[in-house]
């Protein structure tokens, strides 16, 4: 048996035939189930005709197209923004977090808490009614609030994951905090938090959503103008199969965005092992004695 099979079968015994056999008995019927859920879901919709011509005719217009592409750019400048302003937030009140200076540790501590409770759409409504602020503006900086605040003690738990000798062999070299957190701790953690930060980006990405309720021309409210403005018997299921798999796609390929940059760190550490020529019997070495 080798390392890898010890390790992965460590914790639990490897299956027999009855169970392995059990096991593929709750594969077969989960699939049954799953196959039988799809063909329910579209049963109803041809039943409900909604793969009818006459409601997917919209989609041929050419100012259709254009306003959902609007609504696409819309959707991806508000993300782009947000991503973007949440990282650095996060970075700042993490640092804050992890400052000596209690007045500092305490101030950026209770911004994380109040803005990590406070619901993101009541965030939005409050910059964008109370303070009078452009519907764009007013999404962004809700999303940067909420995901900054998260992104904030994701950094926060990330640096303090790493080992604790890391920090300490930094000091020994005269480096300072700051040095040590940016130079040391910040790029061993990056690994540990690239997934959950890329998750986290893609709860911003969906919440983008909630622009509509703004009246920002974000993708959604794209769709919600083209179910509820034609006379086509309101083809509302035609715009959320069109709408809904974009926003799938999406995330999906932030997903695969963080996989690879994670496999890509894992196959290129950033220090390799020099190759070293193995010498004959009875070869000088300099400095050897």
């Amino acid at each position: 048996m080798t390392h890898s099979t010890v390790s992965a079968t460590a914790l639990y015994d490897i299956p027999g035939p009855v169970t392995r056999k059990r096991h593929f008995a709750y594969g077969v019927i989960s699939t049954i189930v799953l196959l039988a859920l799809v063909g329910w879901v579209l049963y109803l919709l041809f039943d409900t005709d909604q793969f009818t011509s006459e409601k997917w005719r919209p989609f041929t217009y050419k100012g259709i197209q254009e306003l959902l592409l609007r609504g696409l750019g819309n959707t991806l400048k508000a993300f782009a923004y947000a991503a973007v302003l949440s990282l650095a937030l996060g970075a700042v009140l993490a640092v804050g977090r992890l400052s000596v200076h209690r007045p500092v540790r305490w101030v950026s501590t209770l911004l994380v808490e109040f803005f990590r409770a406070m619901p993101v759409l009541v965030m939005i409504f409050f910059i964008f009614v109370a303070l009078k602020v452009q519907p764009l503006p007013a999404l962004v900086a809700g999303l940067t609030l909420y995901n900054g605040s998260v992104l904030a003690e994701v950094f926060r738990t990330g640096i303090n994951s790493v080992d604790r000798g890391q920090r300490e062999a930094g000091y020994a070299l005269g480096m300072r905090k700051t040095q040590v957190t940016t130079f040391v701790l910040a790029p061993q953690a990056v690994r540990a938090m690239l997934p959950t930060i890329i998750s986290q980006l893609v709860v911003a990405l969906k919440d983008t959503s909630l622009g509509y309720l703004i009246t920002y021309e974000e993708f959604l409210h794209a769709g919600k103008l083209i179910a509820s403005n034609l006379d086509y018997g309101l083809p509302f299921i035609p715009v959320v199969m069109v709408i809904s798999p974009i926003y799938i796609g999406m995330c999906m390929l932030l997903s695969w965005f963080a996989n690879w940059v994670a496999g890509r760190e894992r196959r290129n550490p950033k220090t390799k092992a020099v190759g070293v020529t193995p010498t004959e019997p009875g070869t000088f070495l300099p400095g050897a004695k």
